[in-house]
């Protein structure tokens, strides 16, 4: 296991980067503790799959420094640092038996055979590959050389740690979801450090105990799933994260009141008073779960135009019209929904102002 630190790391593909807009990583500082269990989230293209090759040797940044365990290791080859890597389409030996796939890592370090024994039944009862031991490779369907990858990713103990490239792209839905569960186990047991890469948000907040969402290059916030929901740092985490994500507002505050298409929306006192001196485009943000839908006018409310309404079966998404403004609000089953018009409330304890696409804190 290690300690893995990105140290002012960047990253071009061009032979002479110029502007920041040539770099395909910009400036990275992180650091993942020994044993964590850790997520890089963002859109394709967002630079996620070159900061895993970056930490696992396949290349050399252009800037910066990656150190394990406080040793520098920016110039090592992968086979020099321990690692293992998982990546999105199965790497394995087609012509070999699902067991000698298992056992190859082992073996290629001289591990005793009982040993070698022991650790490929393990893995393989943990991935539901007892029955297929004996099976070649060749023979198994997609999803099946999945987990036989996986496994022999996971079948070394003496890792510094375990990188994942989006691993569950070629897997069933359904099975998804138990392989998602069974890392989750592996990682709770063994206290390898896992580095995850995906776009899917379900994924990562359902492994990882920190998640690193990444936009553009750069890593744009790194929190726990609960943290990254309800505070989310910059517009595009509040947008990315949820189903349907964060609402947003162009607005502009007097006193403690934001103002949106000549309504006004009344903020708590803390985060209009960080915001009086902010310049740059402000936005005010909300959860849809935490947007009030009432049938009456009352206290701060603020009239809506109702536009549509989607059954989720134990709940509903409704599309709404403020202005020029289109909100979605999440509600319950059993809430009544107003035909035509509706009232909105935004409770101040979820209410978020951003300034320039950053959060107002």
């Amino acid at each position: 296991m290690a300690r893995i630190e990105l140290n002012e790391v960047a990253h071009s593909y061009l032979p002479k980067p110029v502007k920041d807009s040539d770099y395909a990583l910009k400036r990275i500082h992180n650091v993942w503790e020994d044993g964590a269990a850790c997520a890089l989230l963002g859109p394709s293209g967002c630079g996620k799959t070159t900061l895993l090759n970056i930490v696992s040797g396949l290349l050399i940044p252009s800037k910066g420094r990656v150190l394990y365990d406080g040793k520098e290791v920016t110039a090592l080859p992968p086979e020099k640092r321990n690692i293992a890597q998982v990546f999105q389409f199965p790497v394995l030996y087609d012509t070999m038996s699902v067991y000698n796939n298992l056992a190859f890592p082992l073996r290629n370090r001289g591990i005793h055979e009982k040993a070698v024994r022991e650790r490929v039944l393990e893995i393989a009862d943990i991935l539901d590959l007892t029955d297929f031991l004996k099976k070649r490779a060749a023979g198994l369907a997609a999803d099946a050389k999945q987990k036989i990858s996986l496994g022999r990713g996971l079948v070394r103990s003496d890792v510094a740690a375990i990188l994942f490239d989006e691993p569950l792209t070629v897997i069933d839905p359904q099975l998804k979801w138990h392989l998602r569960r069974k890392l989750k186990e592996i990682h709770e047991k063994l206290k390898l450090t896992f580095i995850y890469v995906t776009h899917d948000q379900v994924e990562a907040l359902t492994f990882a105990d920190q998640v690193a969402v990444m936009f553009e290059g750069e890593i744009v916030q790194i929190g726990s799933p609960q943290e990254l929901f309800e505070n989310p740092e910059h517009r595009f985490v509040g947008y990315f994260i949820g189903s349907p994500g964060m609402n947003f507002l162009e607005c502009t505050l007097e006193g403690n009141r934001a103002h949106v298409n000549g309504t006004e929306i009344l903020l708590d006192e803390t985060t209009a008073e960080k915001s009086r001196n902010k310049k740059g485009n402000l936005a005010l943000g909300i959860r849809p779960m935490y947007l009030g839908v009432h049938p009456n006018p009352g206290g701060d409310r603020v009239k809506a135009d109702i536009r549509m309404v989607e059954d989720q079966g134990n709940y509903r998404i409704v599309t709404l019209k403020l202005g020029k403004h289109t909100l979605k609000a999440s509600l319950s089953e059993e809430r009544p929904i107003p035909e035509k018009e509706a009232w909105l409330s935004f409770p101040t304890e979820w209410t978020r102002l951003f300034a320039d696409g950053w959060l107002i804190k």
